[in-house]
């Protein structure tokens, strides 16, 4: 196999994963906490290439690789800090000289594990595990500490006897440690307000160089995916930070441009209606009247006929 050909490894349980590391078969099929006292004298370092994982992972790693800065070389604390992974997604990197950092802990979730407890559908609703890898939780040494103490009490758990309260007792844990880290989110987007501040100015003059081109009478409207390439973001990021700055995600944010521009043009130009829709993306009249009804409870008509 030539050195330079991409492998992606494919991981559709933790019995797969345990393997690929060197590791033991996991104790609960659907269940692993890797750590250093888990598994003394054995590295937990990942594989090298990308990888596909079939559950959640949540690592937390000592010390983050210059692979993982935000934005120019700025962190929140210098004490490392978290990584999520939904089941789907691809993670880790191609080059063989980029350094693969071992996480002191992993906590790997089958979502069979999670099956019949509210979790299981809650775990969806936490937008990081959508993170990419430069958006990483960064923890202070008290945050730092809050997190650790949480693996630990599944790693003790996970180490005991398995009875009938070992599921319900773990799941307790994760549902804590992911209310945690919500909190730690949050308060991220507070610290970096500065630097997402930019990022929403970024954003701003994006969406108006877009329309100004007139790239929607092309491409359409834009969509969520198209800005956070543009501003090197993962779009989940880029709607948690929007919201904690403006209180509207992504998508929302689109609309309250597309009404924004859509009051411009009716107002100061002799545009048609079926005219400012295309300039704006819309493909058909009728979407564009339905969505500016919607958003304005007047129709493109009779918005420009109250606004003379």
């Amino acid at each position: 196999m030539k050195k330079d050909e991409k492998i992606t490894h494919l991981f559709d349980s933790l019995s797969a994963a345990h393997r690929a590391m060197g590791l033991p078969a996991p104790v609960h099929p659907l269940i692993s906490l890797l750590s250093a006292t888990s598994y003394p004298g054995i590295s937990t370092r990942p594989p090298s290439g990308t990888h596909v994982l079939n559950f959640y992972k949540i690592s937390y790693r000592p010390k983050l690789s210059p692979k993982l800065k935000y934005g120019q070389d700025y962190y929140d604390f210098d004490e490392g800090g978290l990584l999520f992974a939904a089941p789907g997604q691809v993670i880790g990197n191609h080059g063989d000289d980029e350094p693969r950092e071992c996480s002191e802990y992993a906590l790997l979730i089958h979502p069979d594990f999670l099956w019949n407890y509210p979790l299981a559908k809650k775990i969806k609703q936490y937008g990081f595990f959508s993170y990419s890898a430069n958006e990483a939780l960064h923890l202070s040494e008290k945050e730092k500490n809050i997190i650790i103490s949480i693996f630990k009490n599944i790693e003790e758990e996970l180490n005991s006897r398995i009875d009938d309260f070992s599921q319900d007792v773990i799941i307790s844990q994760i549902e804590l440690l992911l209310t945690y880290a919500n909190r730690f989110y949050k308060r991220q987007f507070i610290t970096r307000k500065a630097i997402n501040s930019t990022l929403l100015q970024k954003l701003e003059e994006l969406l108006d160089a877009y329309f100004g081109n007139e790239e929607s009478l092309s491409k359409g409207i834009p969509t969520v995916q198209y800005l956070a390439d543009n501003l090197s973001v993962s779009p989940g990021y880029l709607s948690d930070m929007l919201r904690s700055l403006t209180g509207q995600n992504a998508q929302q944010h689109i609309h309250s441009k597309l009404v924004e521009k859509a009051k411009e043009k009716l107002s100061a130009t002799e545009l048609s209606v079926s005219e400012v829709a295309y300039q704006l993306g819309f493909e058909h009249p009728q979407s564009f009247s339905k969505f500016f009804k919607t958003k304005t409870r007047l129709s493109p008509l009779g918005f420009r006929k109250s606004f003379n």
